[in-house]
């Protein structure tokens, strides 16, 4: 039963409606009465009516939800254009700046136990970008965030929590248990399976963090779980003219992050005063993107404000500048693509169908959770 509703909370799917904002329909995934282990899709419009328990009841069966499934709508995006007059300039000084081609504003919806976040990869303005499969930020006042993220399952991918407010606690269905702190990192390598918890452990204040989803190549989906865990003095920082870079991966003017990523990738916390200016190289065949998180500037010459992310084009590097009062901070994350199909279906990321199916047989029979890592002598923390 356990099992049973945490896949129901956590493969909800609620997407708008192609038809006006007022009639929206709202896809809910179903266990099908034929098989435990096959999913049906229910469409149900108009408005669904949500109970106490949070499930929307048709004339068929119960159907878990999100409470705030409705709110799920994407604002409009924003296609940035180069001008030929700064191509030429940036060809005249040798210089490959690569500009934003799309800026993409956060869409607020819940989850977990009804947390609320924002979220920009991983919506139907941008499905991913590989390989990362979704950013999510989360900020709320600790008395809306106790709720937390309870016992869900993964496979195929990886999971980088960030927190910069407030302490987020972990534990996993082998018995891993840790906190993050304020700048603390914890970067999880699913692999094969694992189920774990994220609960917040603040009670005033503030908590602020976000969730990354990083996609793994086929070759290591299956490898065994792995923790990484890095508090606010693990993590290097670069501080020069105005300019504040925790290297979390990658590196920085010679600083190296201190993650361990299985596929090439950087990823920094960057903070500008008015007046400074940012630049980082970044390979030319990797996908990037900068999530802006406080403040406002621009970055490619592109303007990036709050709870937008800019995808960047082709180049060598990227830079930022601000004259906000209030400078500018954002999440610089880049990576070499995979370039392999991705099949997502909630909390598991593999290449086929058939992968799928399996991790919902390995899941529902504990096989995922319980199974091999339990007698793992190699299981990493």
């Amino acid at each position: 039963m356990f099992r049973q509703c945490a896949l129901q909370m956590y493969l909800s799917t609620y997407i708008p409606s192609k038809t006006a904002p007022g009639n929206c329909s709202v896809f809910v995934a179903q266990r099908s009465r034929r098989s435990p282990l096959s999913l049906a899709f229910c469409r149900l419009t108009p408005k669904p009516v949500p109970s106490e328990s949070g499930s929307l009841r048709c004339d068929r069966a119960p159907l878990y939800v999100h409470r705030t499934a409705r709110c799920f709508q994407t604002p409009p995006l924003r296609t940035c254009r180069t001008s030929s007059l700064r191509t030429a300039t940036a060809m005249a000084l040798g210089t490959d700046l690569r500009p934003v081609h799309l800026v993409v504003p956060g869409t607020h919806v819940s989850d977990g136990a009804g947390m609320p976040i924002c979220r920009t990869v991983g919506t139907p303005a941008l499905r991913n970008l590989d390989p990362y499969l979704m950013l999510d930020e989360l900020k709320a006042p600790a008395h809306l965030a106790t709720a937390g993220f309870p016992d869900h399952p993964h496979r195929g991918f990886e999971t980088c929590s960030i927190m910069l407010e407030g302490k987020m606690e972990h534990q996993d269905s082998v018995g891993n248990k840790g906190v993050i702190g304020p700048g603390g990192v914890q970067w999880m390598t699913a692999g094969r399976g694992i189920v774990h918890s994220e609960m917040p452990k603040v009670t005033e204040g503030n908590l602020w963090g976000f969730q990354l989803w990083i996609n793994l190549p086929s070759k290591d989906k299956m490898v065994k779980p792995r923790y990484q865990d890095y508090q606010a003095s693990d993590i290097p920082v670069v501080q020069e003219d105005g300019v504040r870079v925790r290297v979390m991966a990658g590196s920085h003017r010679g600083t190296i992050g201190p993650i361990e990523m299985r596929n090439p990738g950087l990823l920094m916390d960057v903070t500008l005063t008015k007046g400074s200016t940012f630049k980082q190289e970044v390979p030319r065949n990797w996908n990037g993107f900068a999530y802006v998180c406080a403040g406002s500037g621009r970055i490619c010459g592109a303007q990036g404000s709050c709870q937008h992310a800019l995808v960047f084009g082709p180049g060598d590097h990227v830079t930022a500048t601000t004259t906000d009062e209030q400078g500018l901070r954002f999440l610089l994350v880049a990576g070499q693509p995979i370039g392999e199909p991705v099949v997502q279906y909630g909390p598991f990321v593999m290449n086929t169908k058939t992968e799928i199916r399996q991790a919902f047989a390995d899941y529902e029979s504990g096989e995922l959770q319980f199974g091999r890592s339990l007698c793992d002598e190699e299981y990493s923390t």
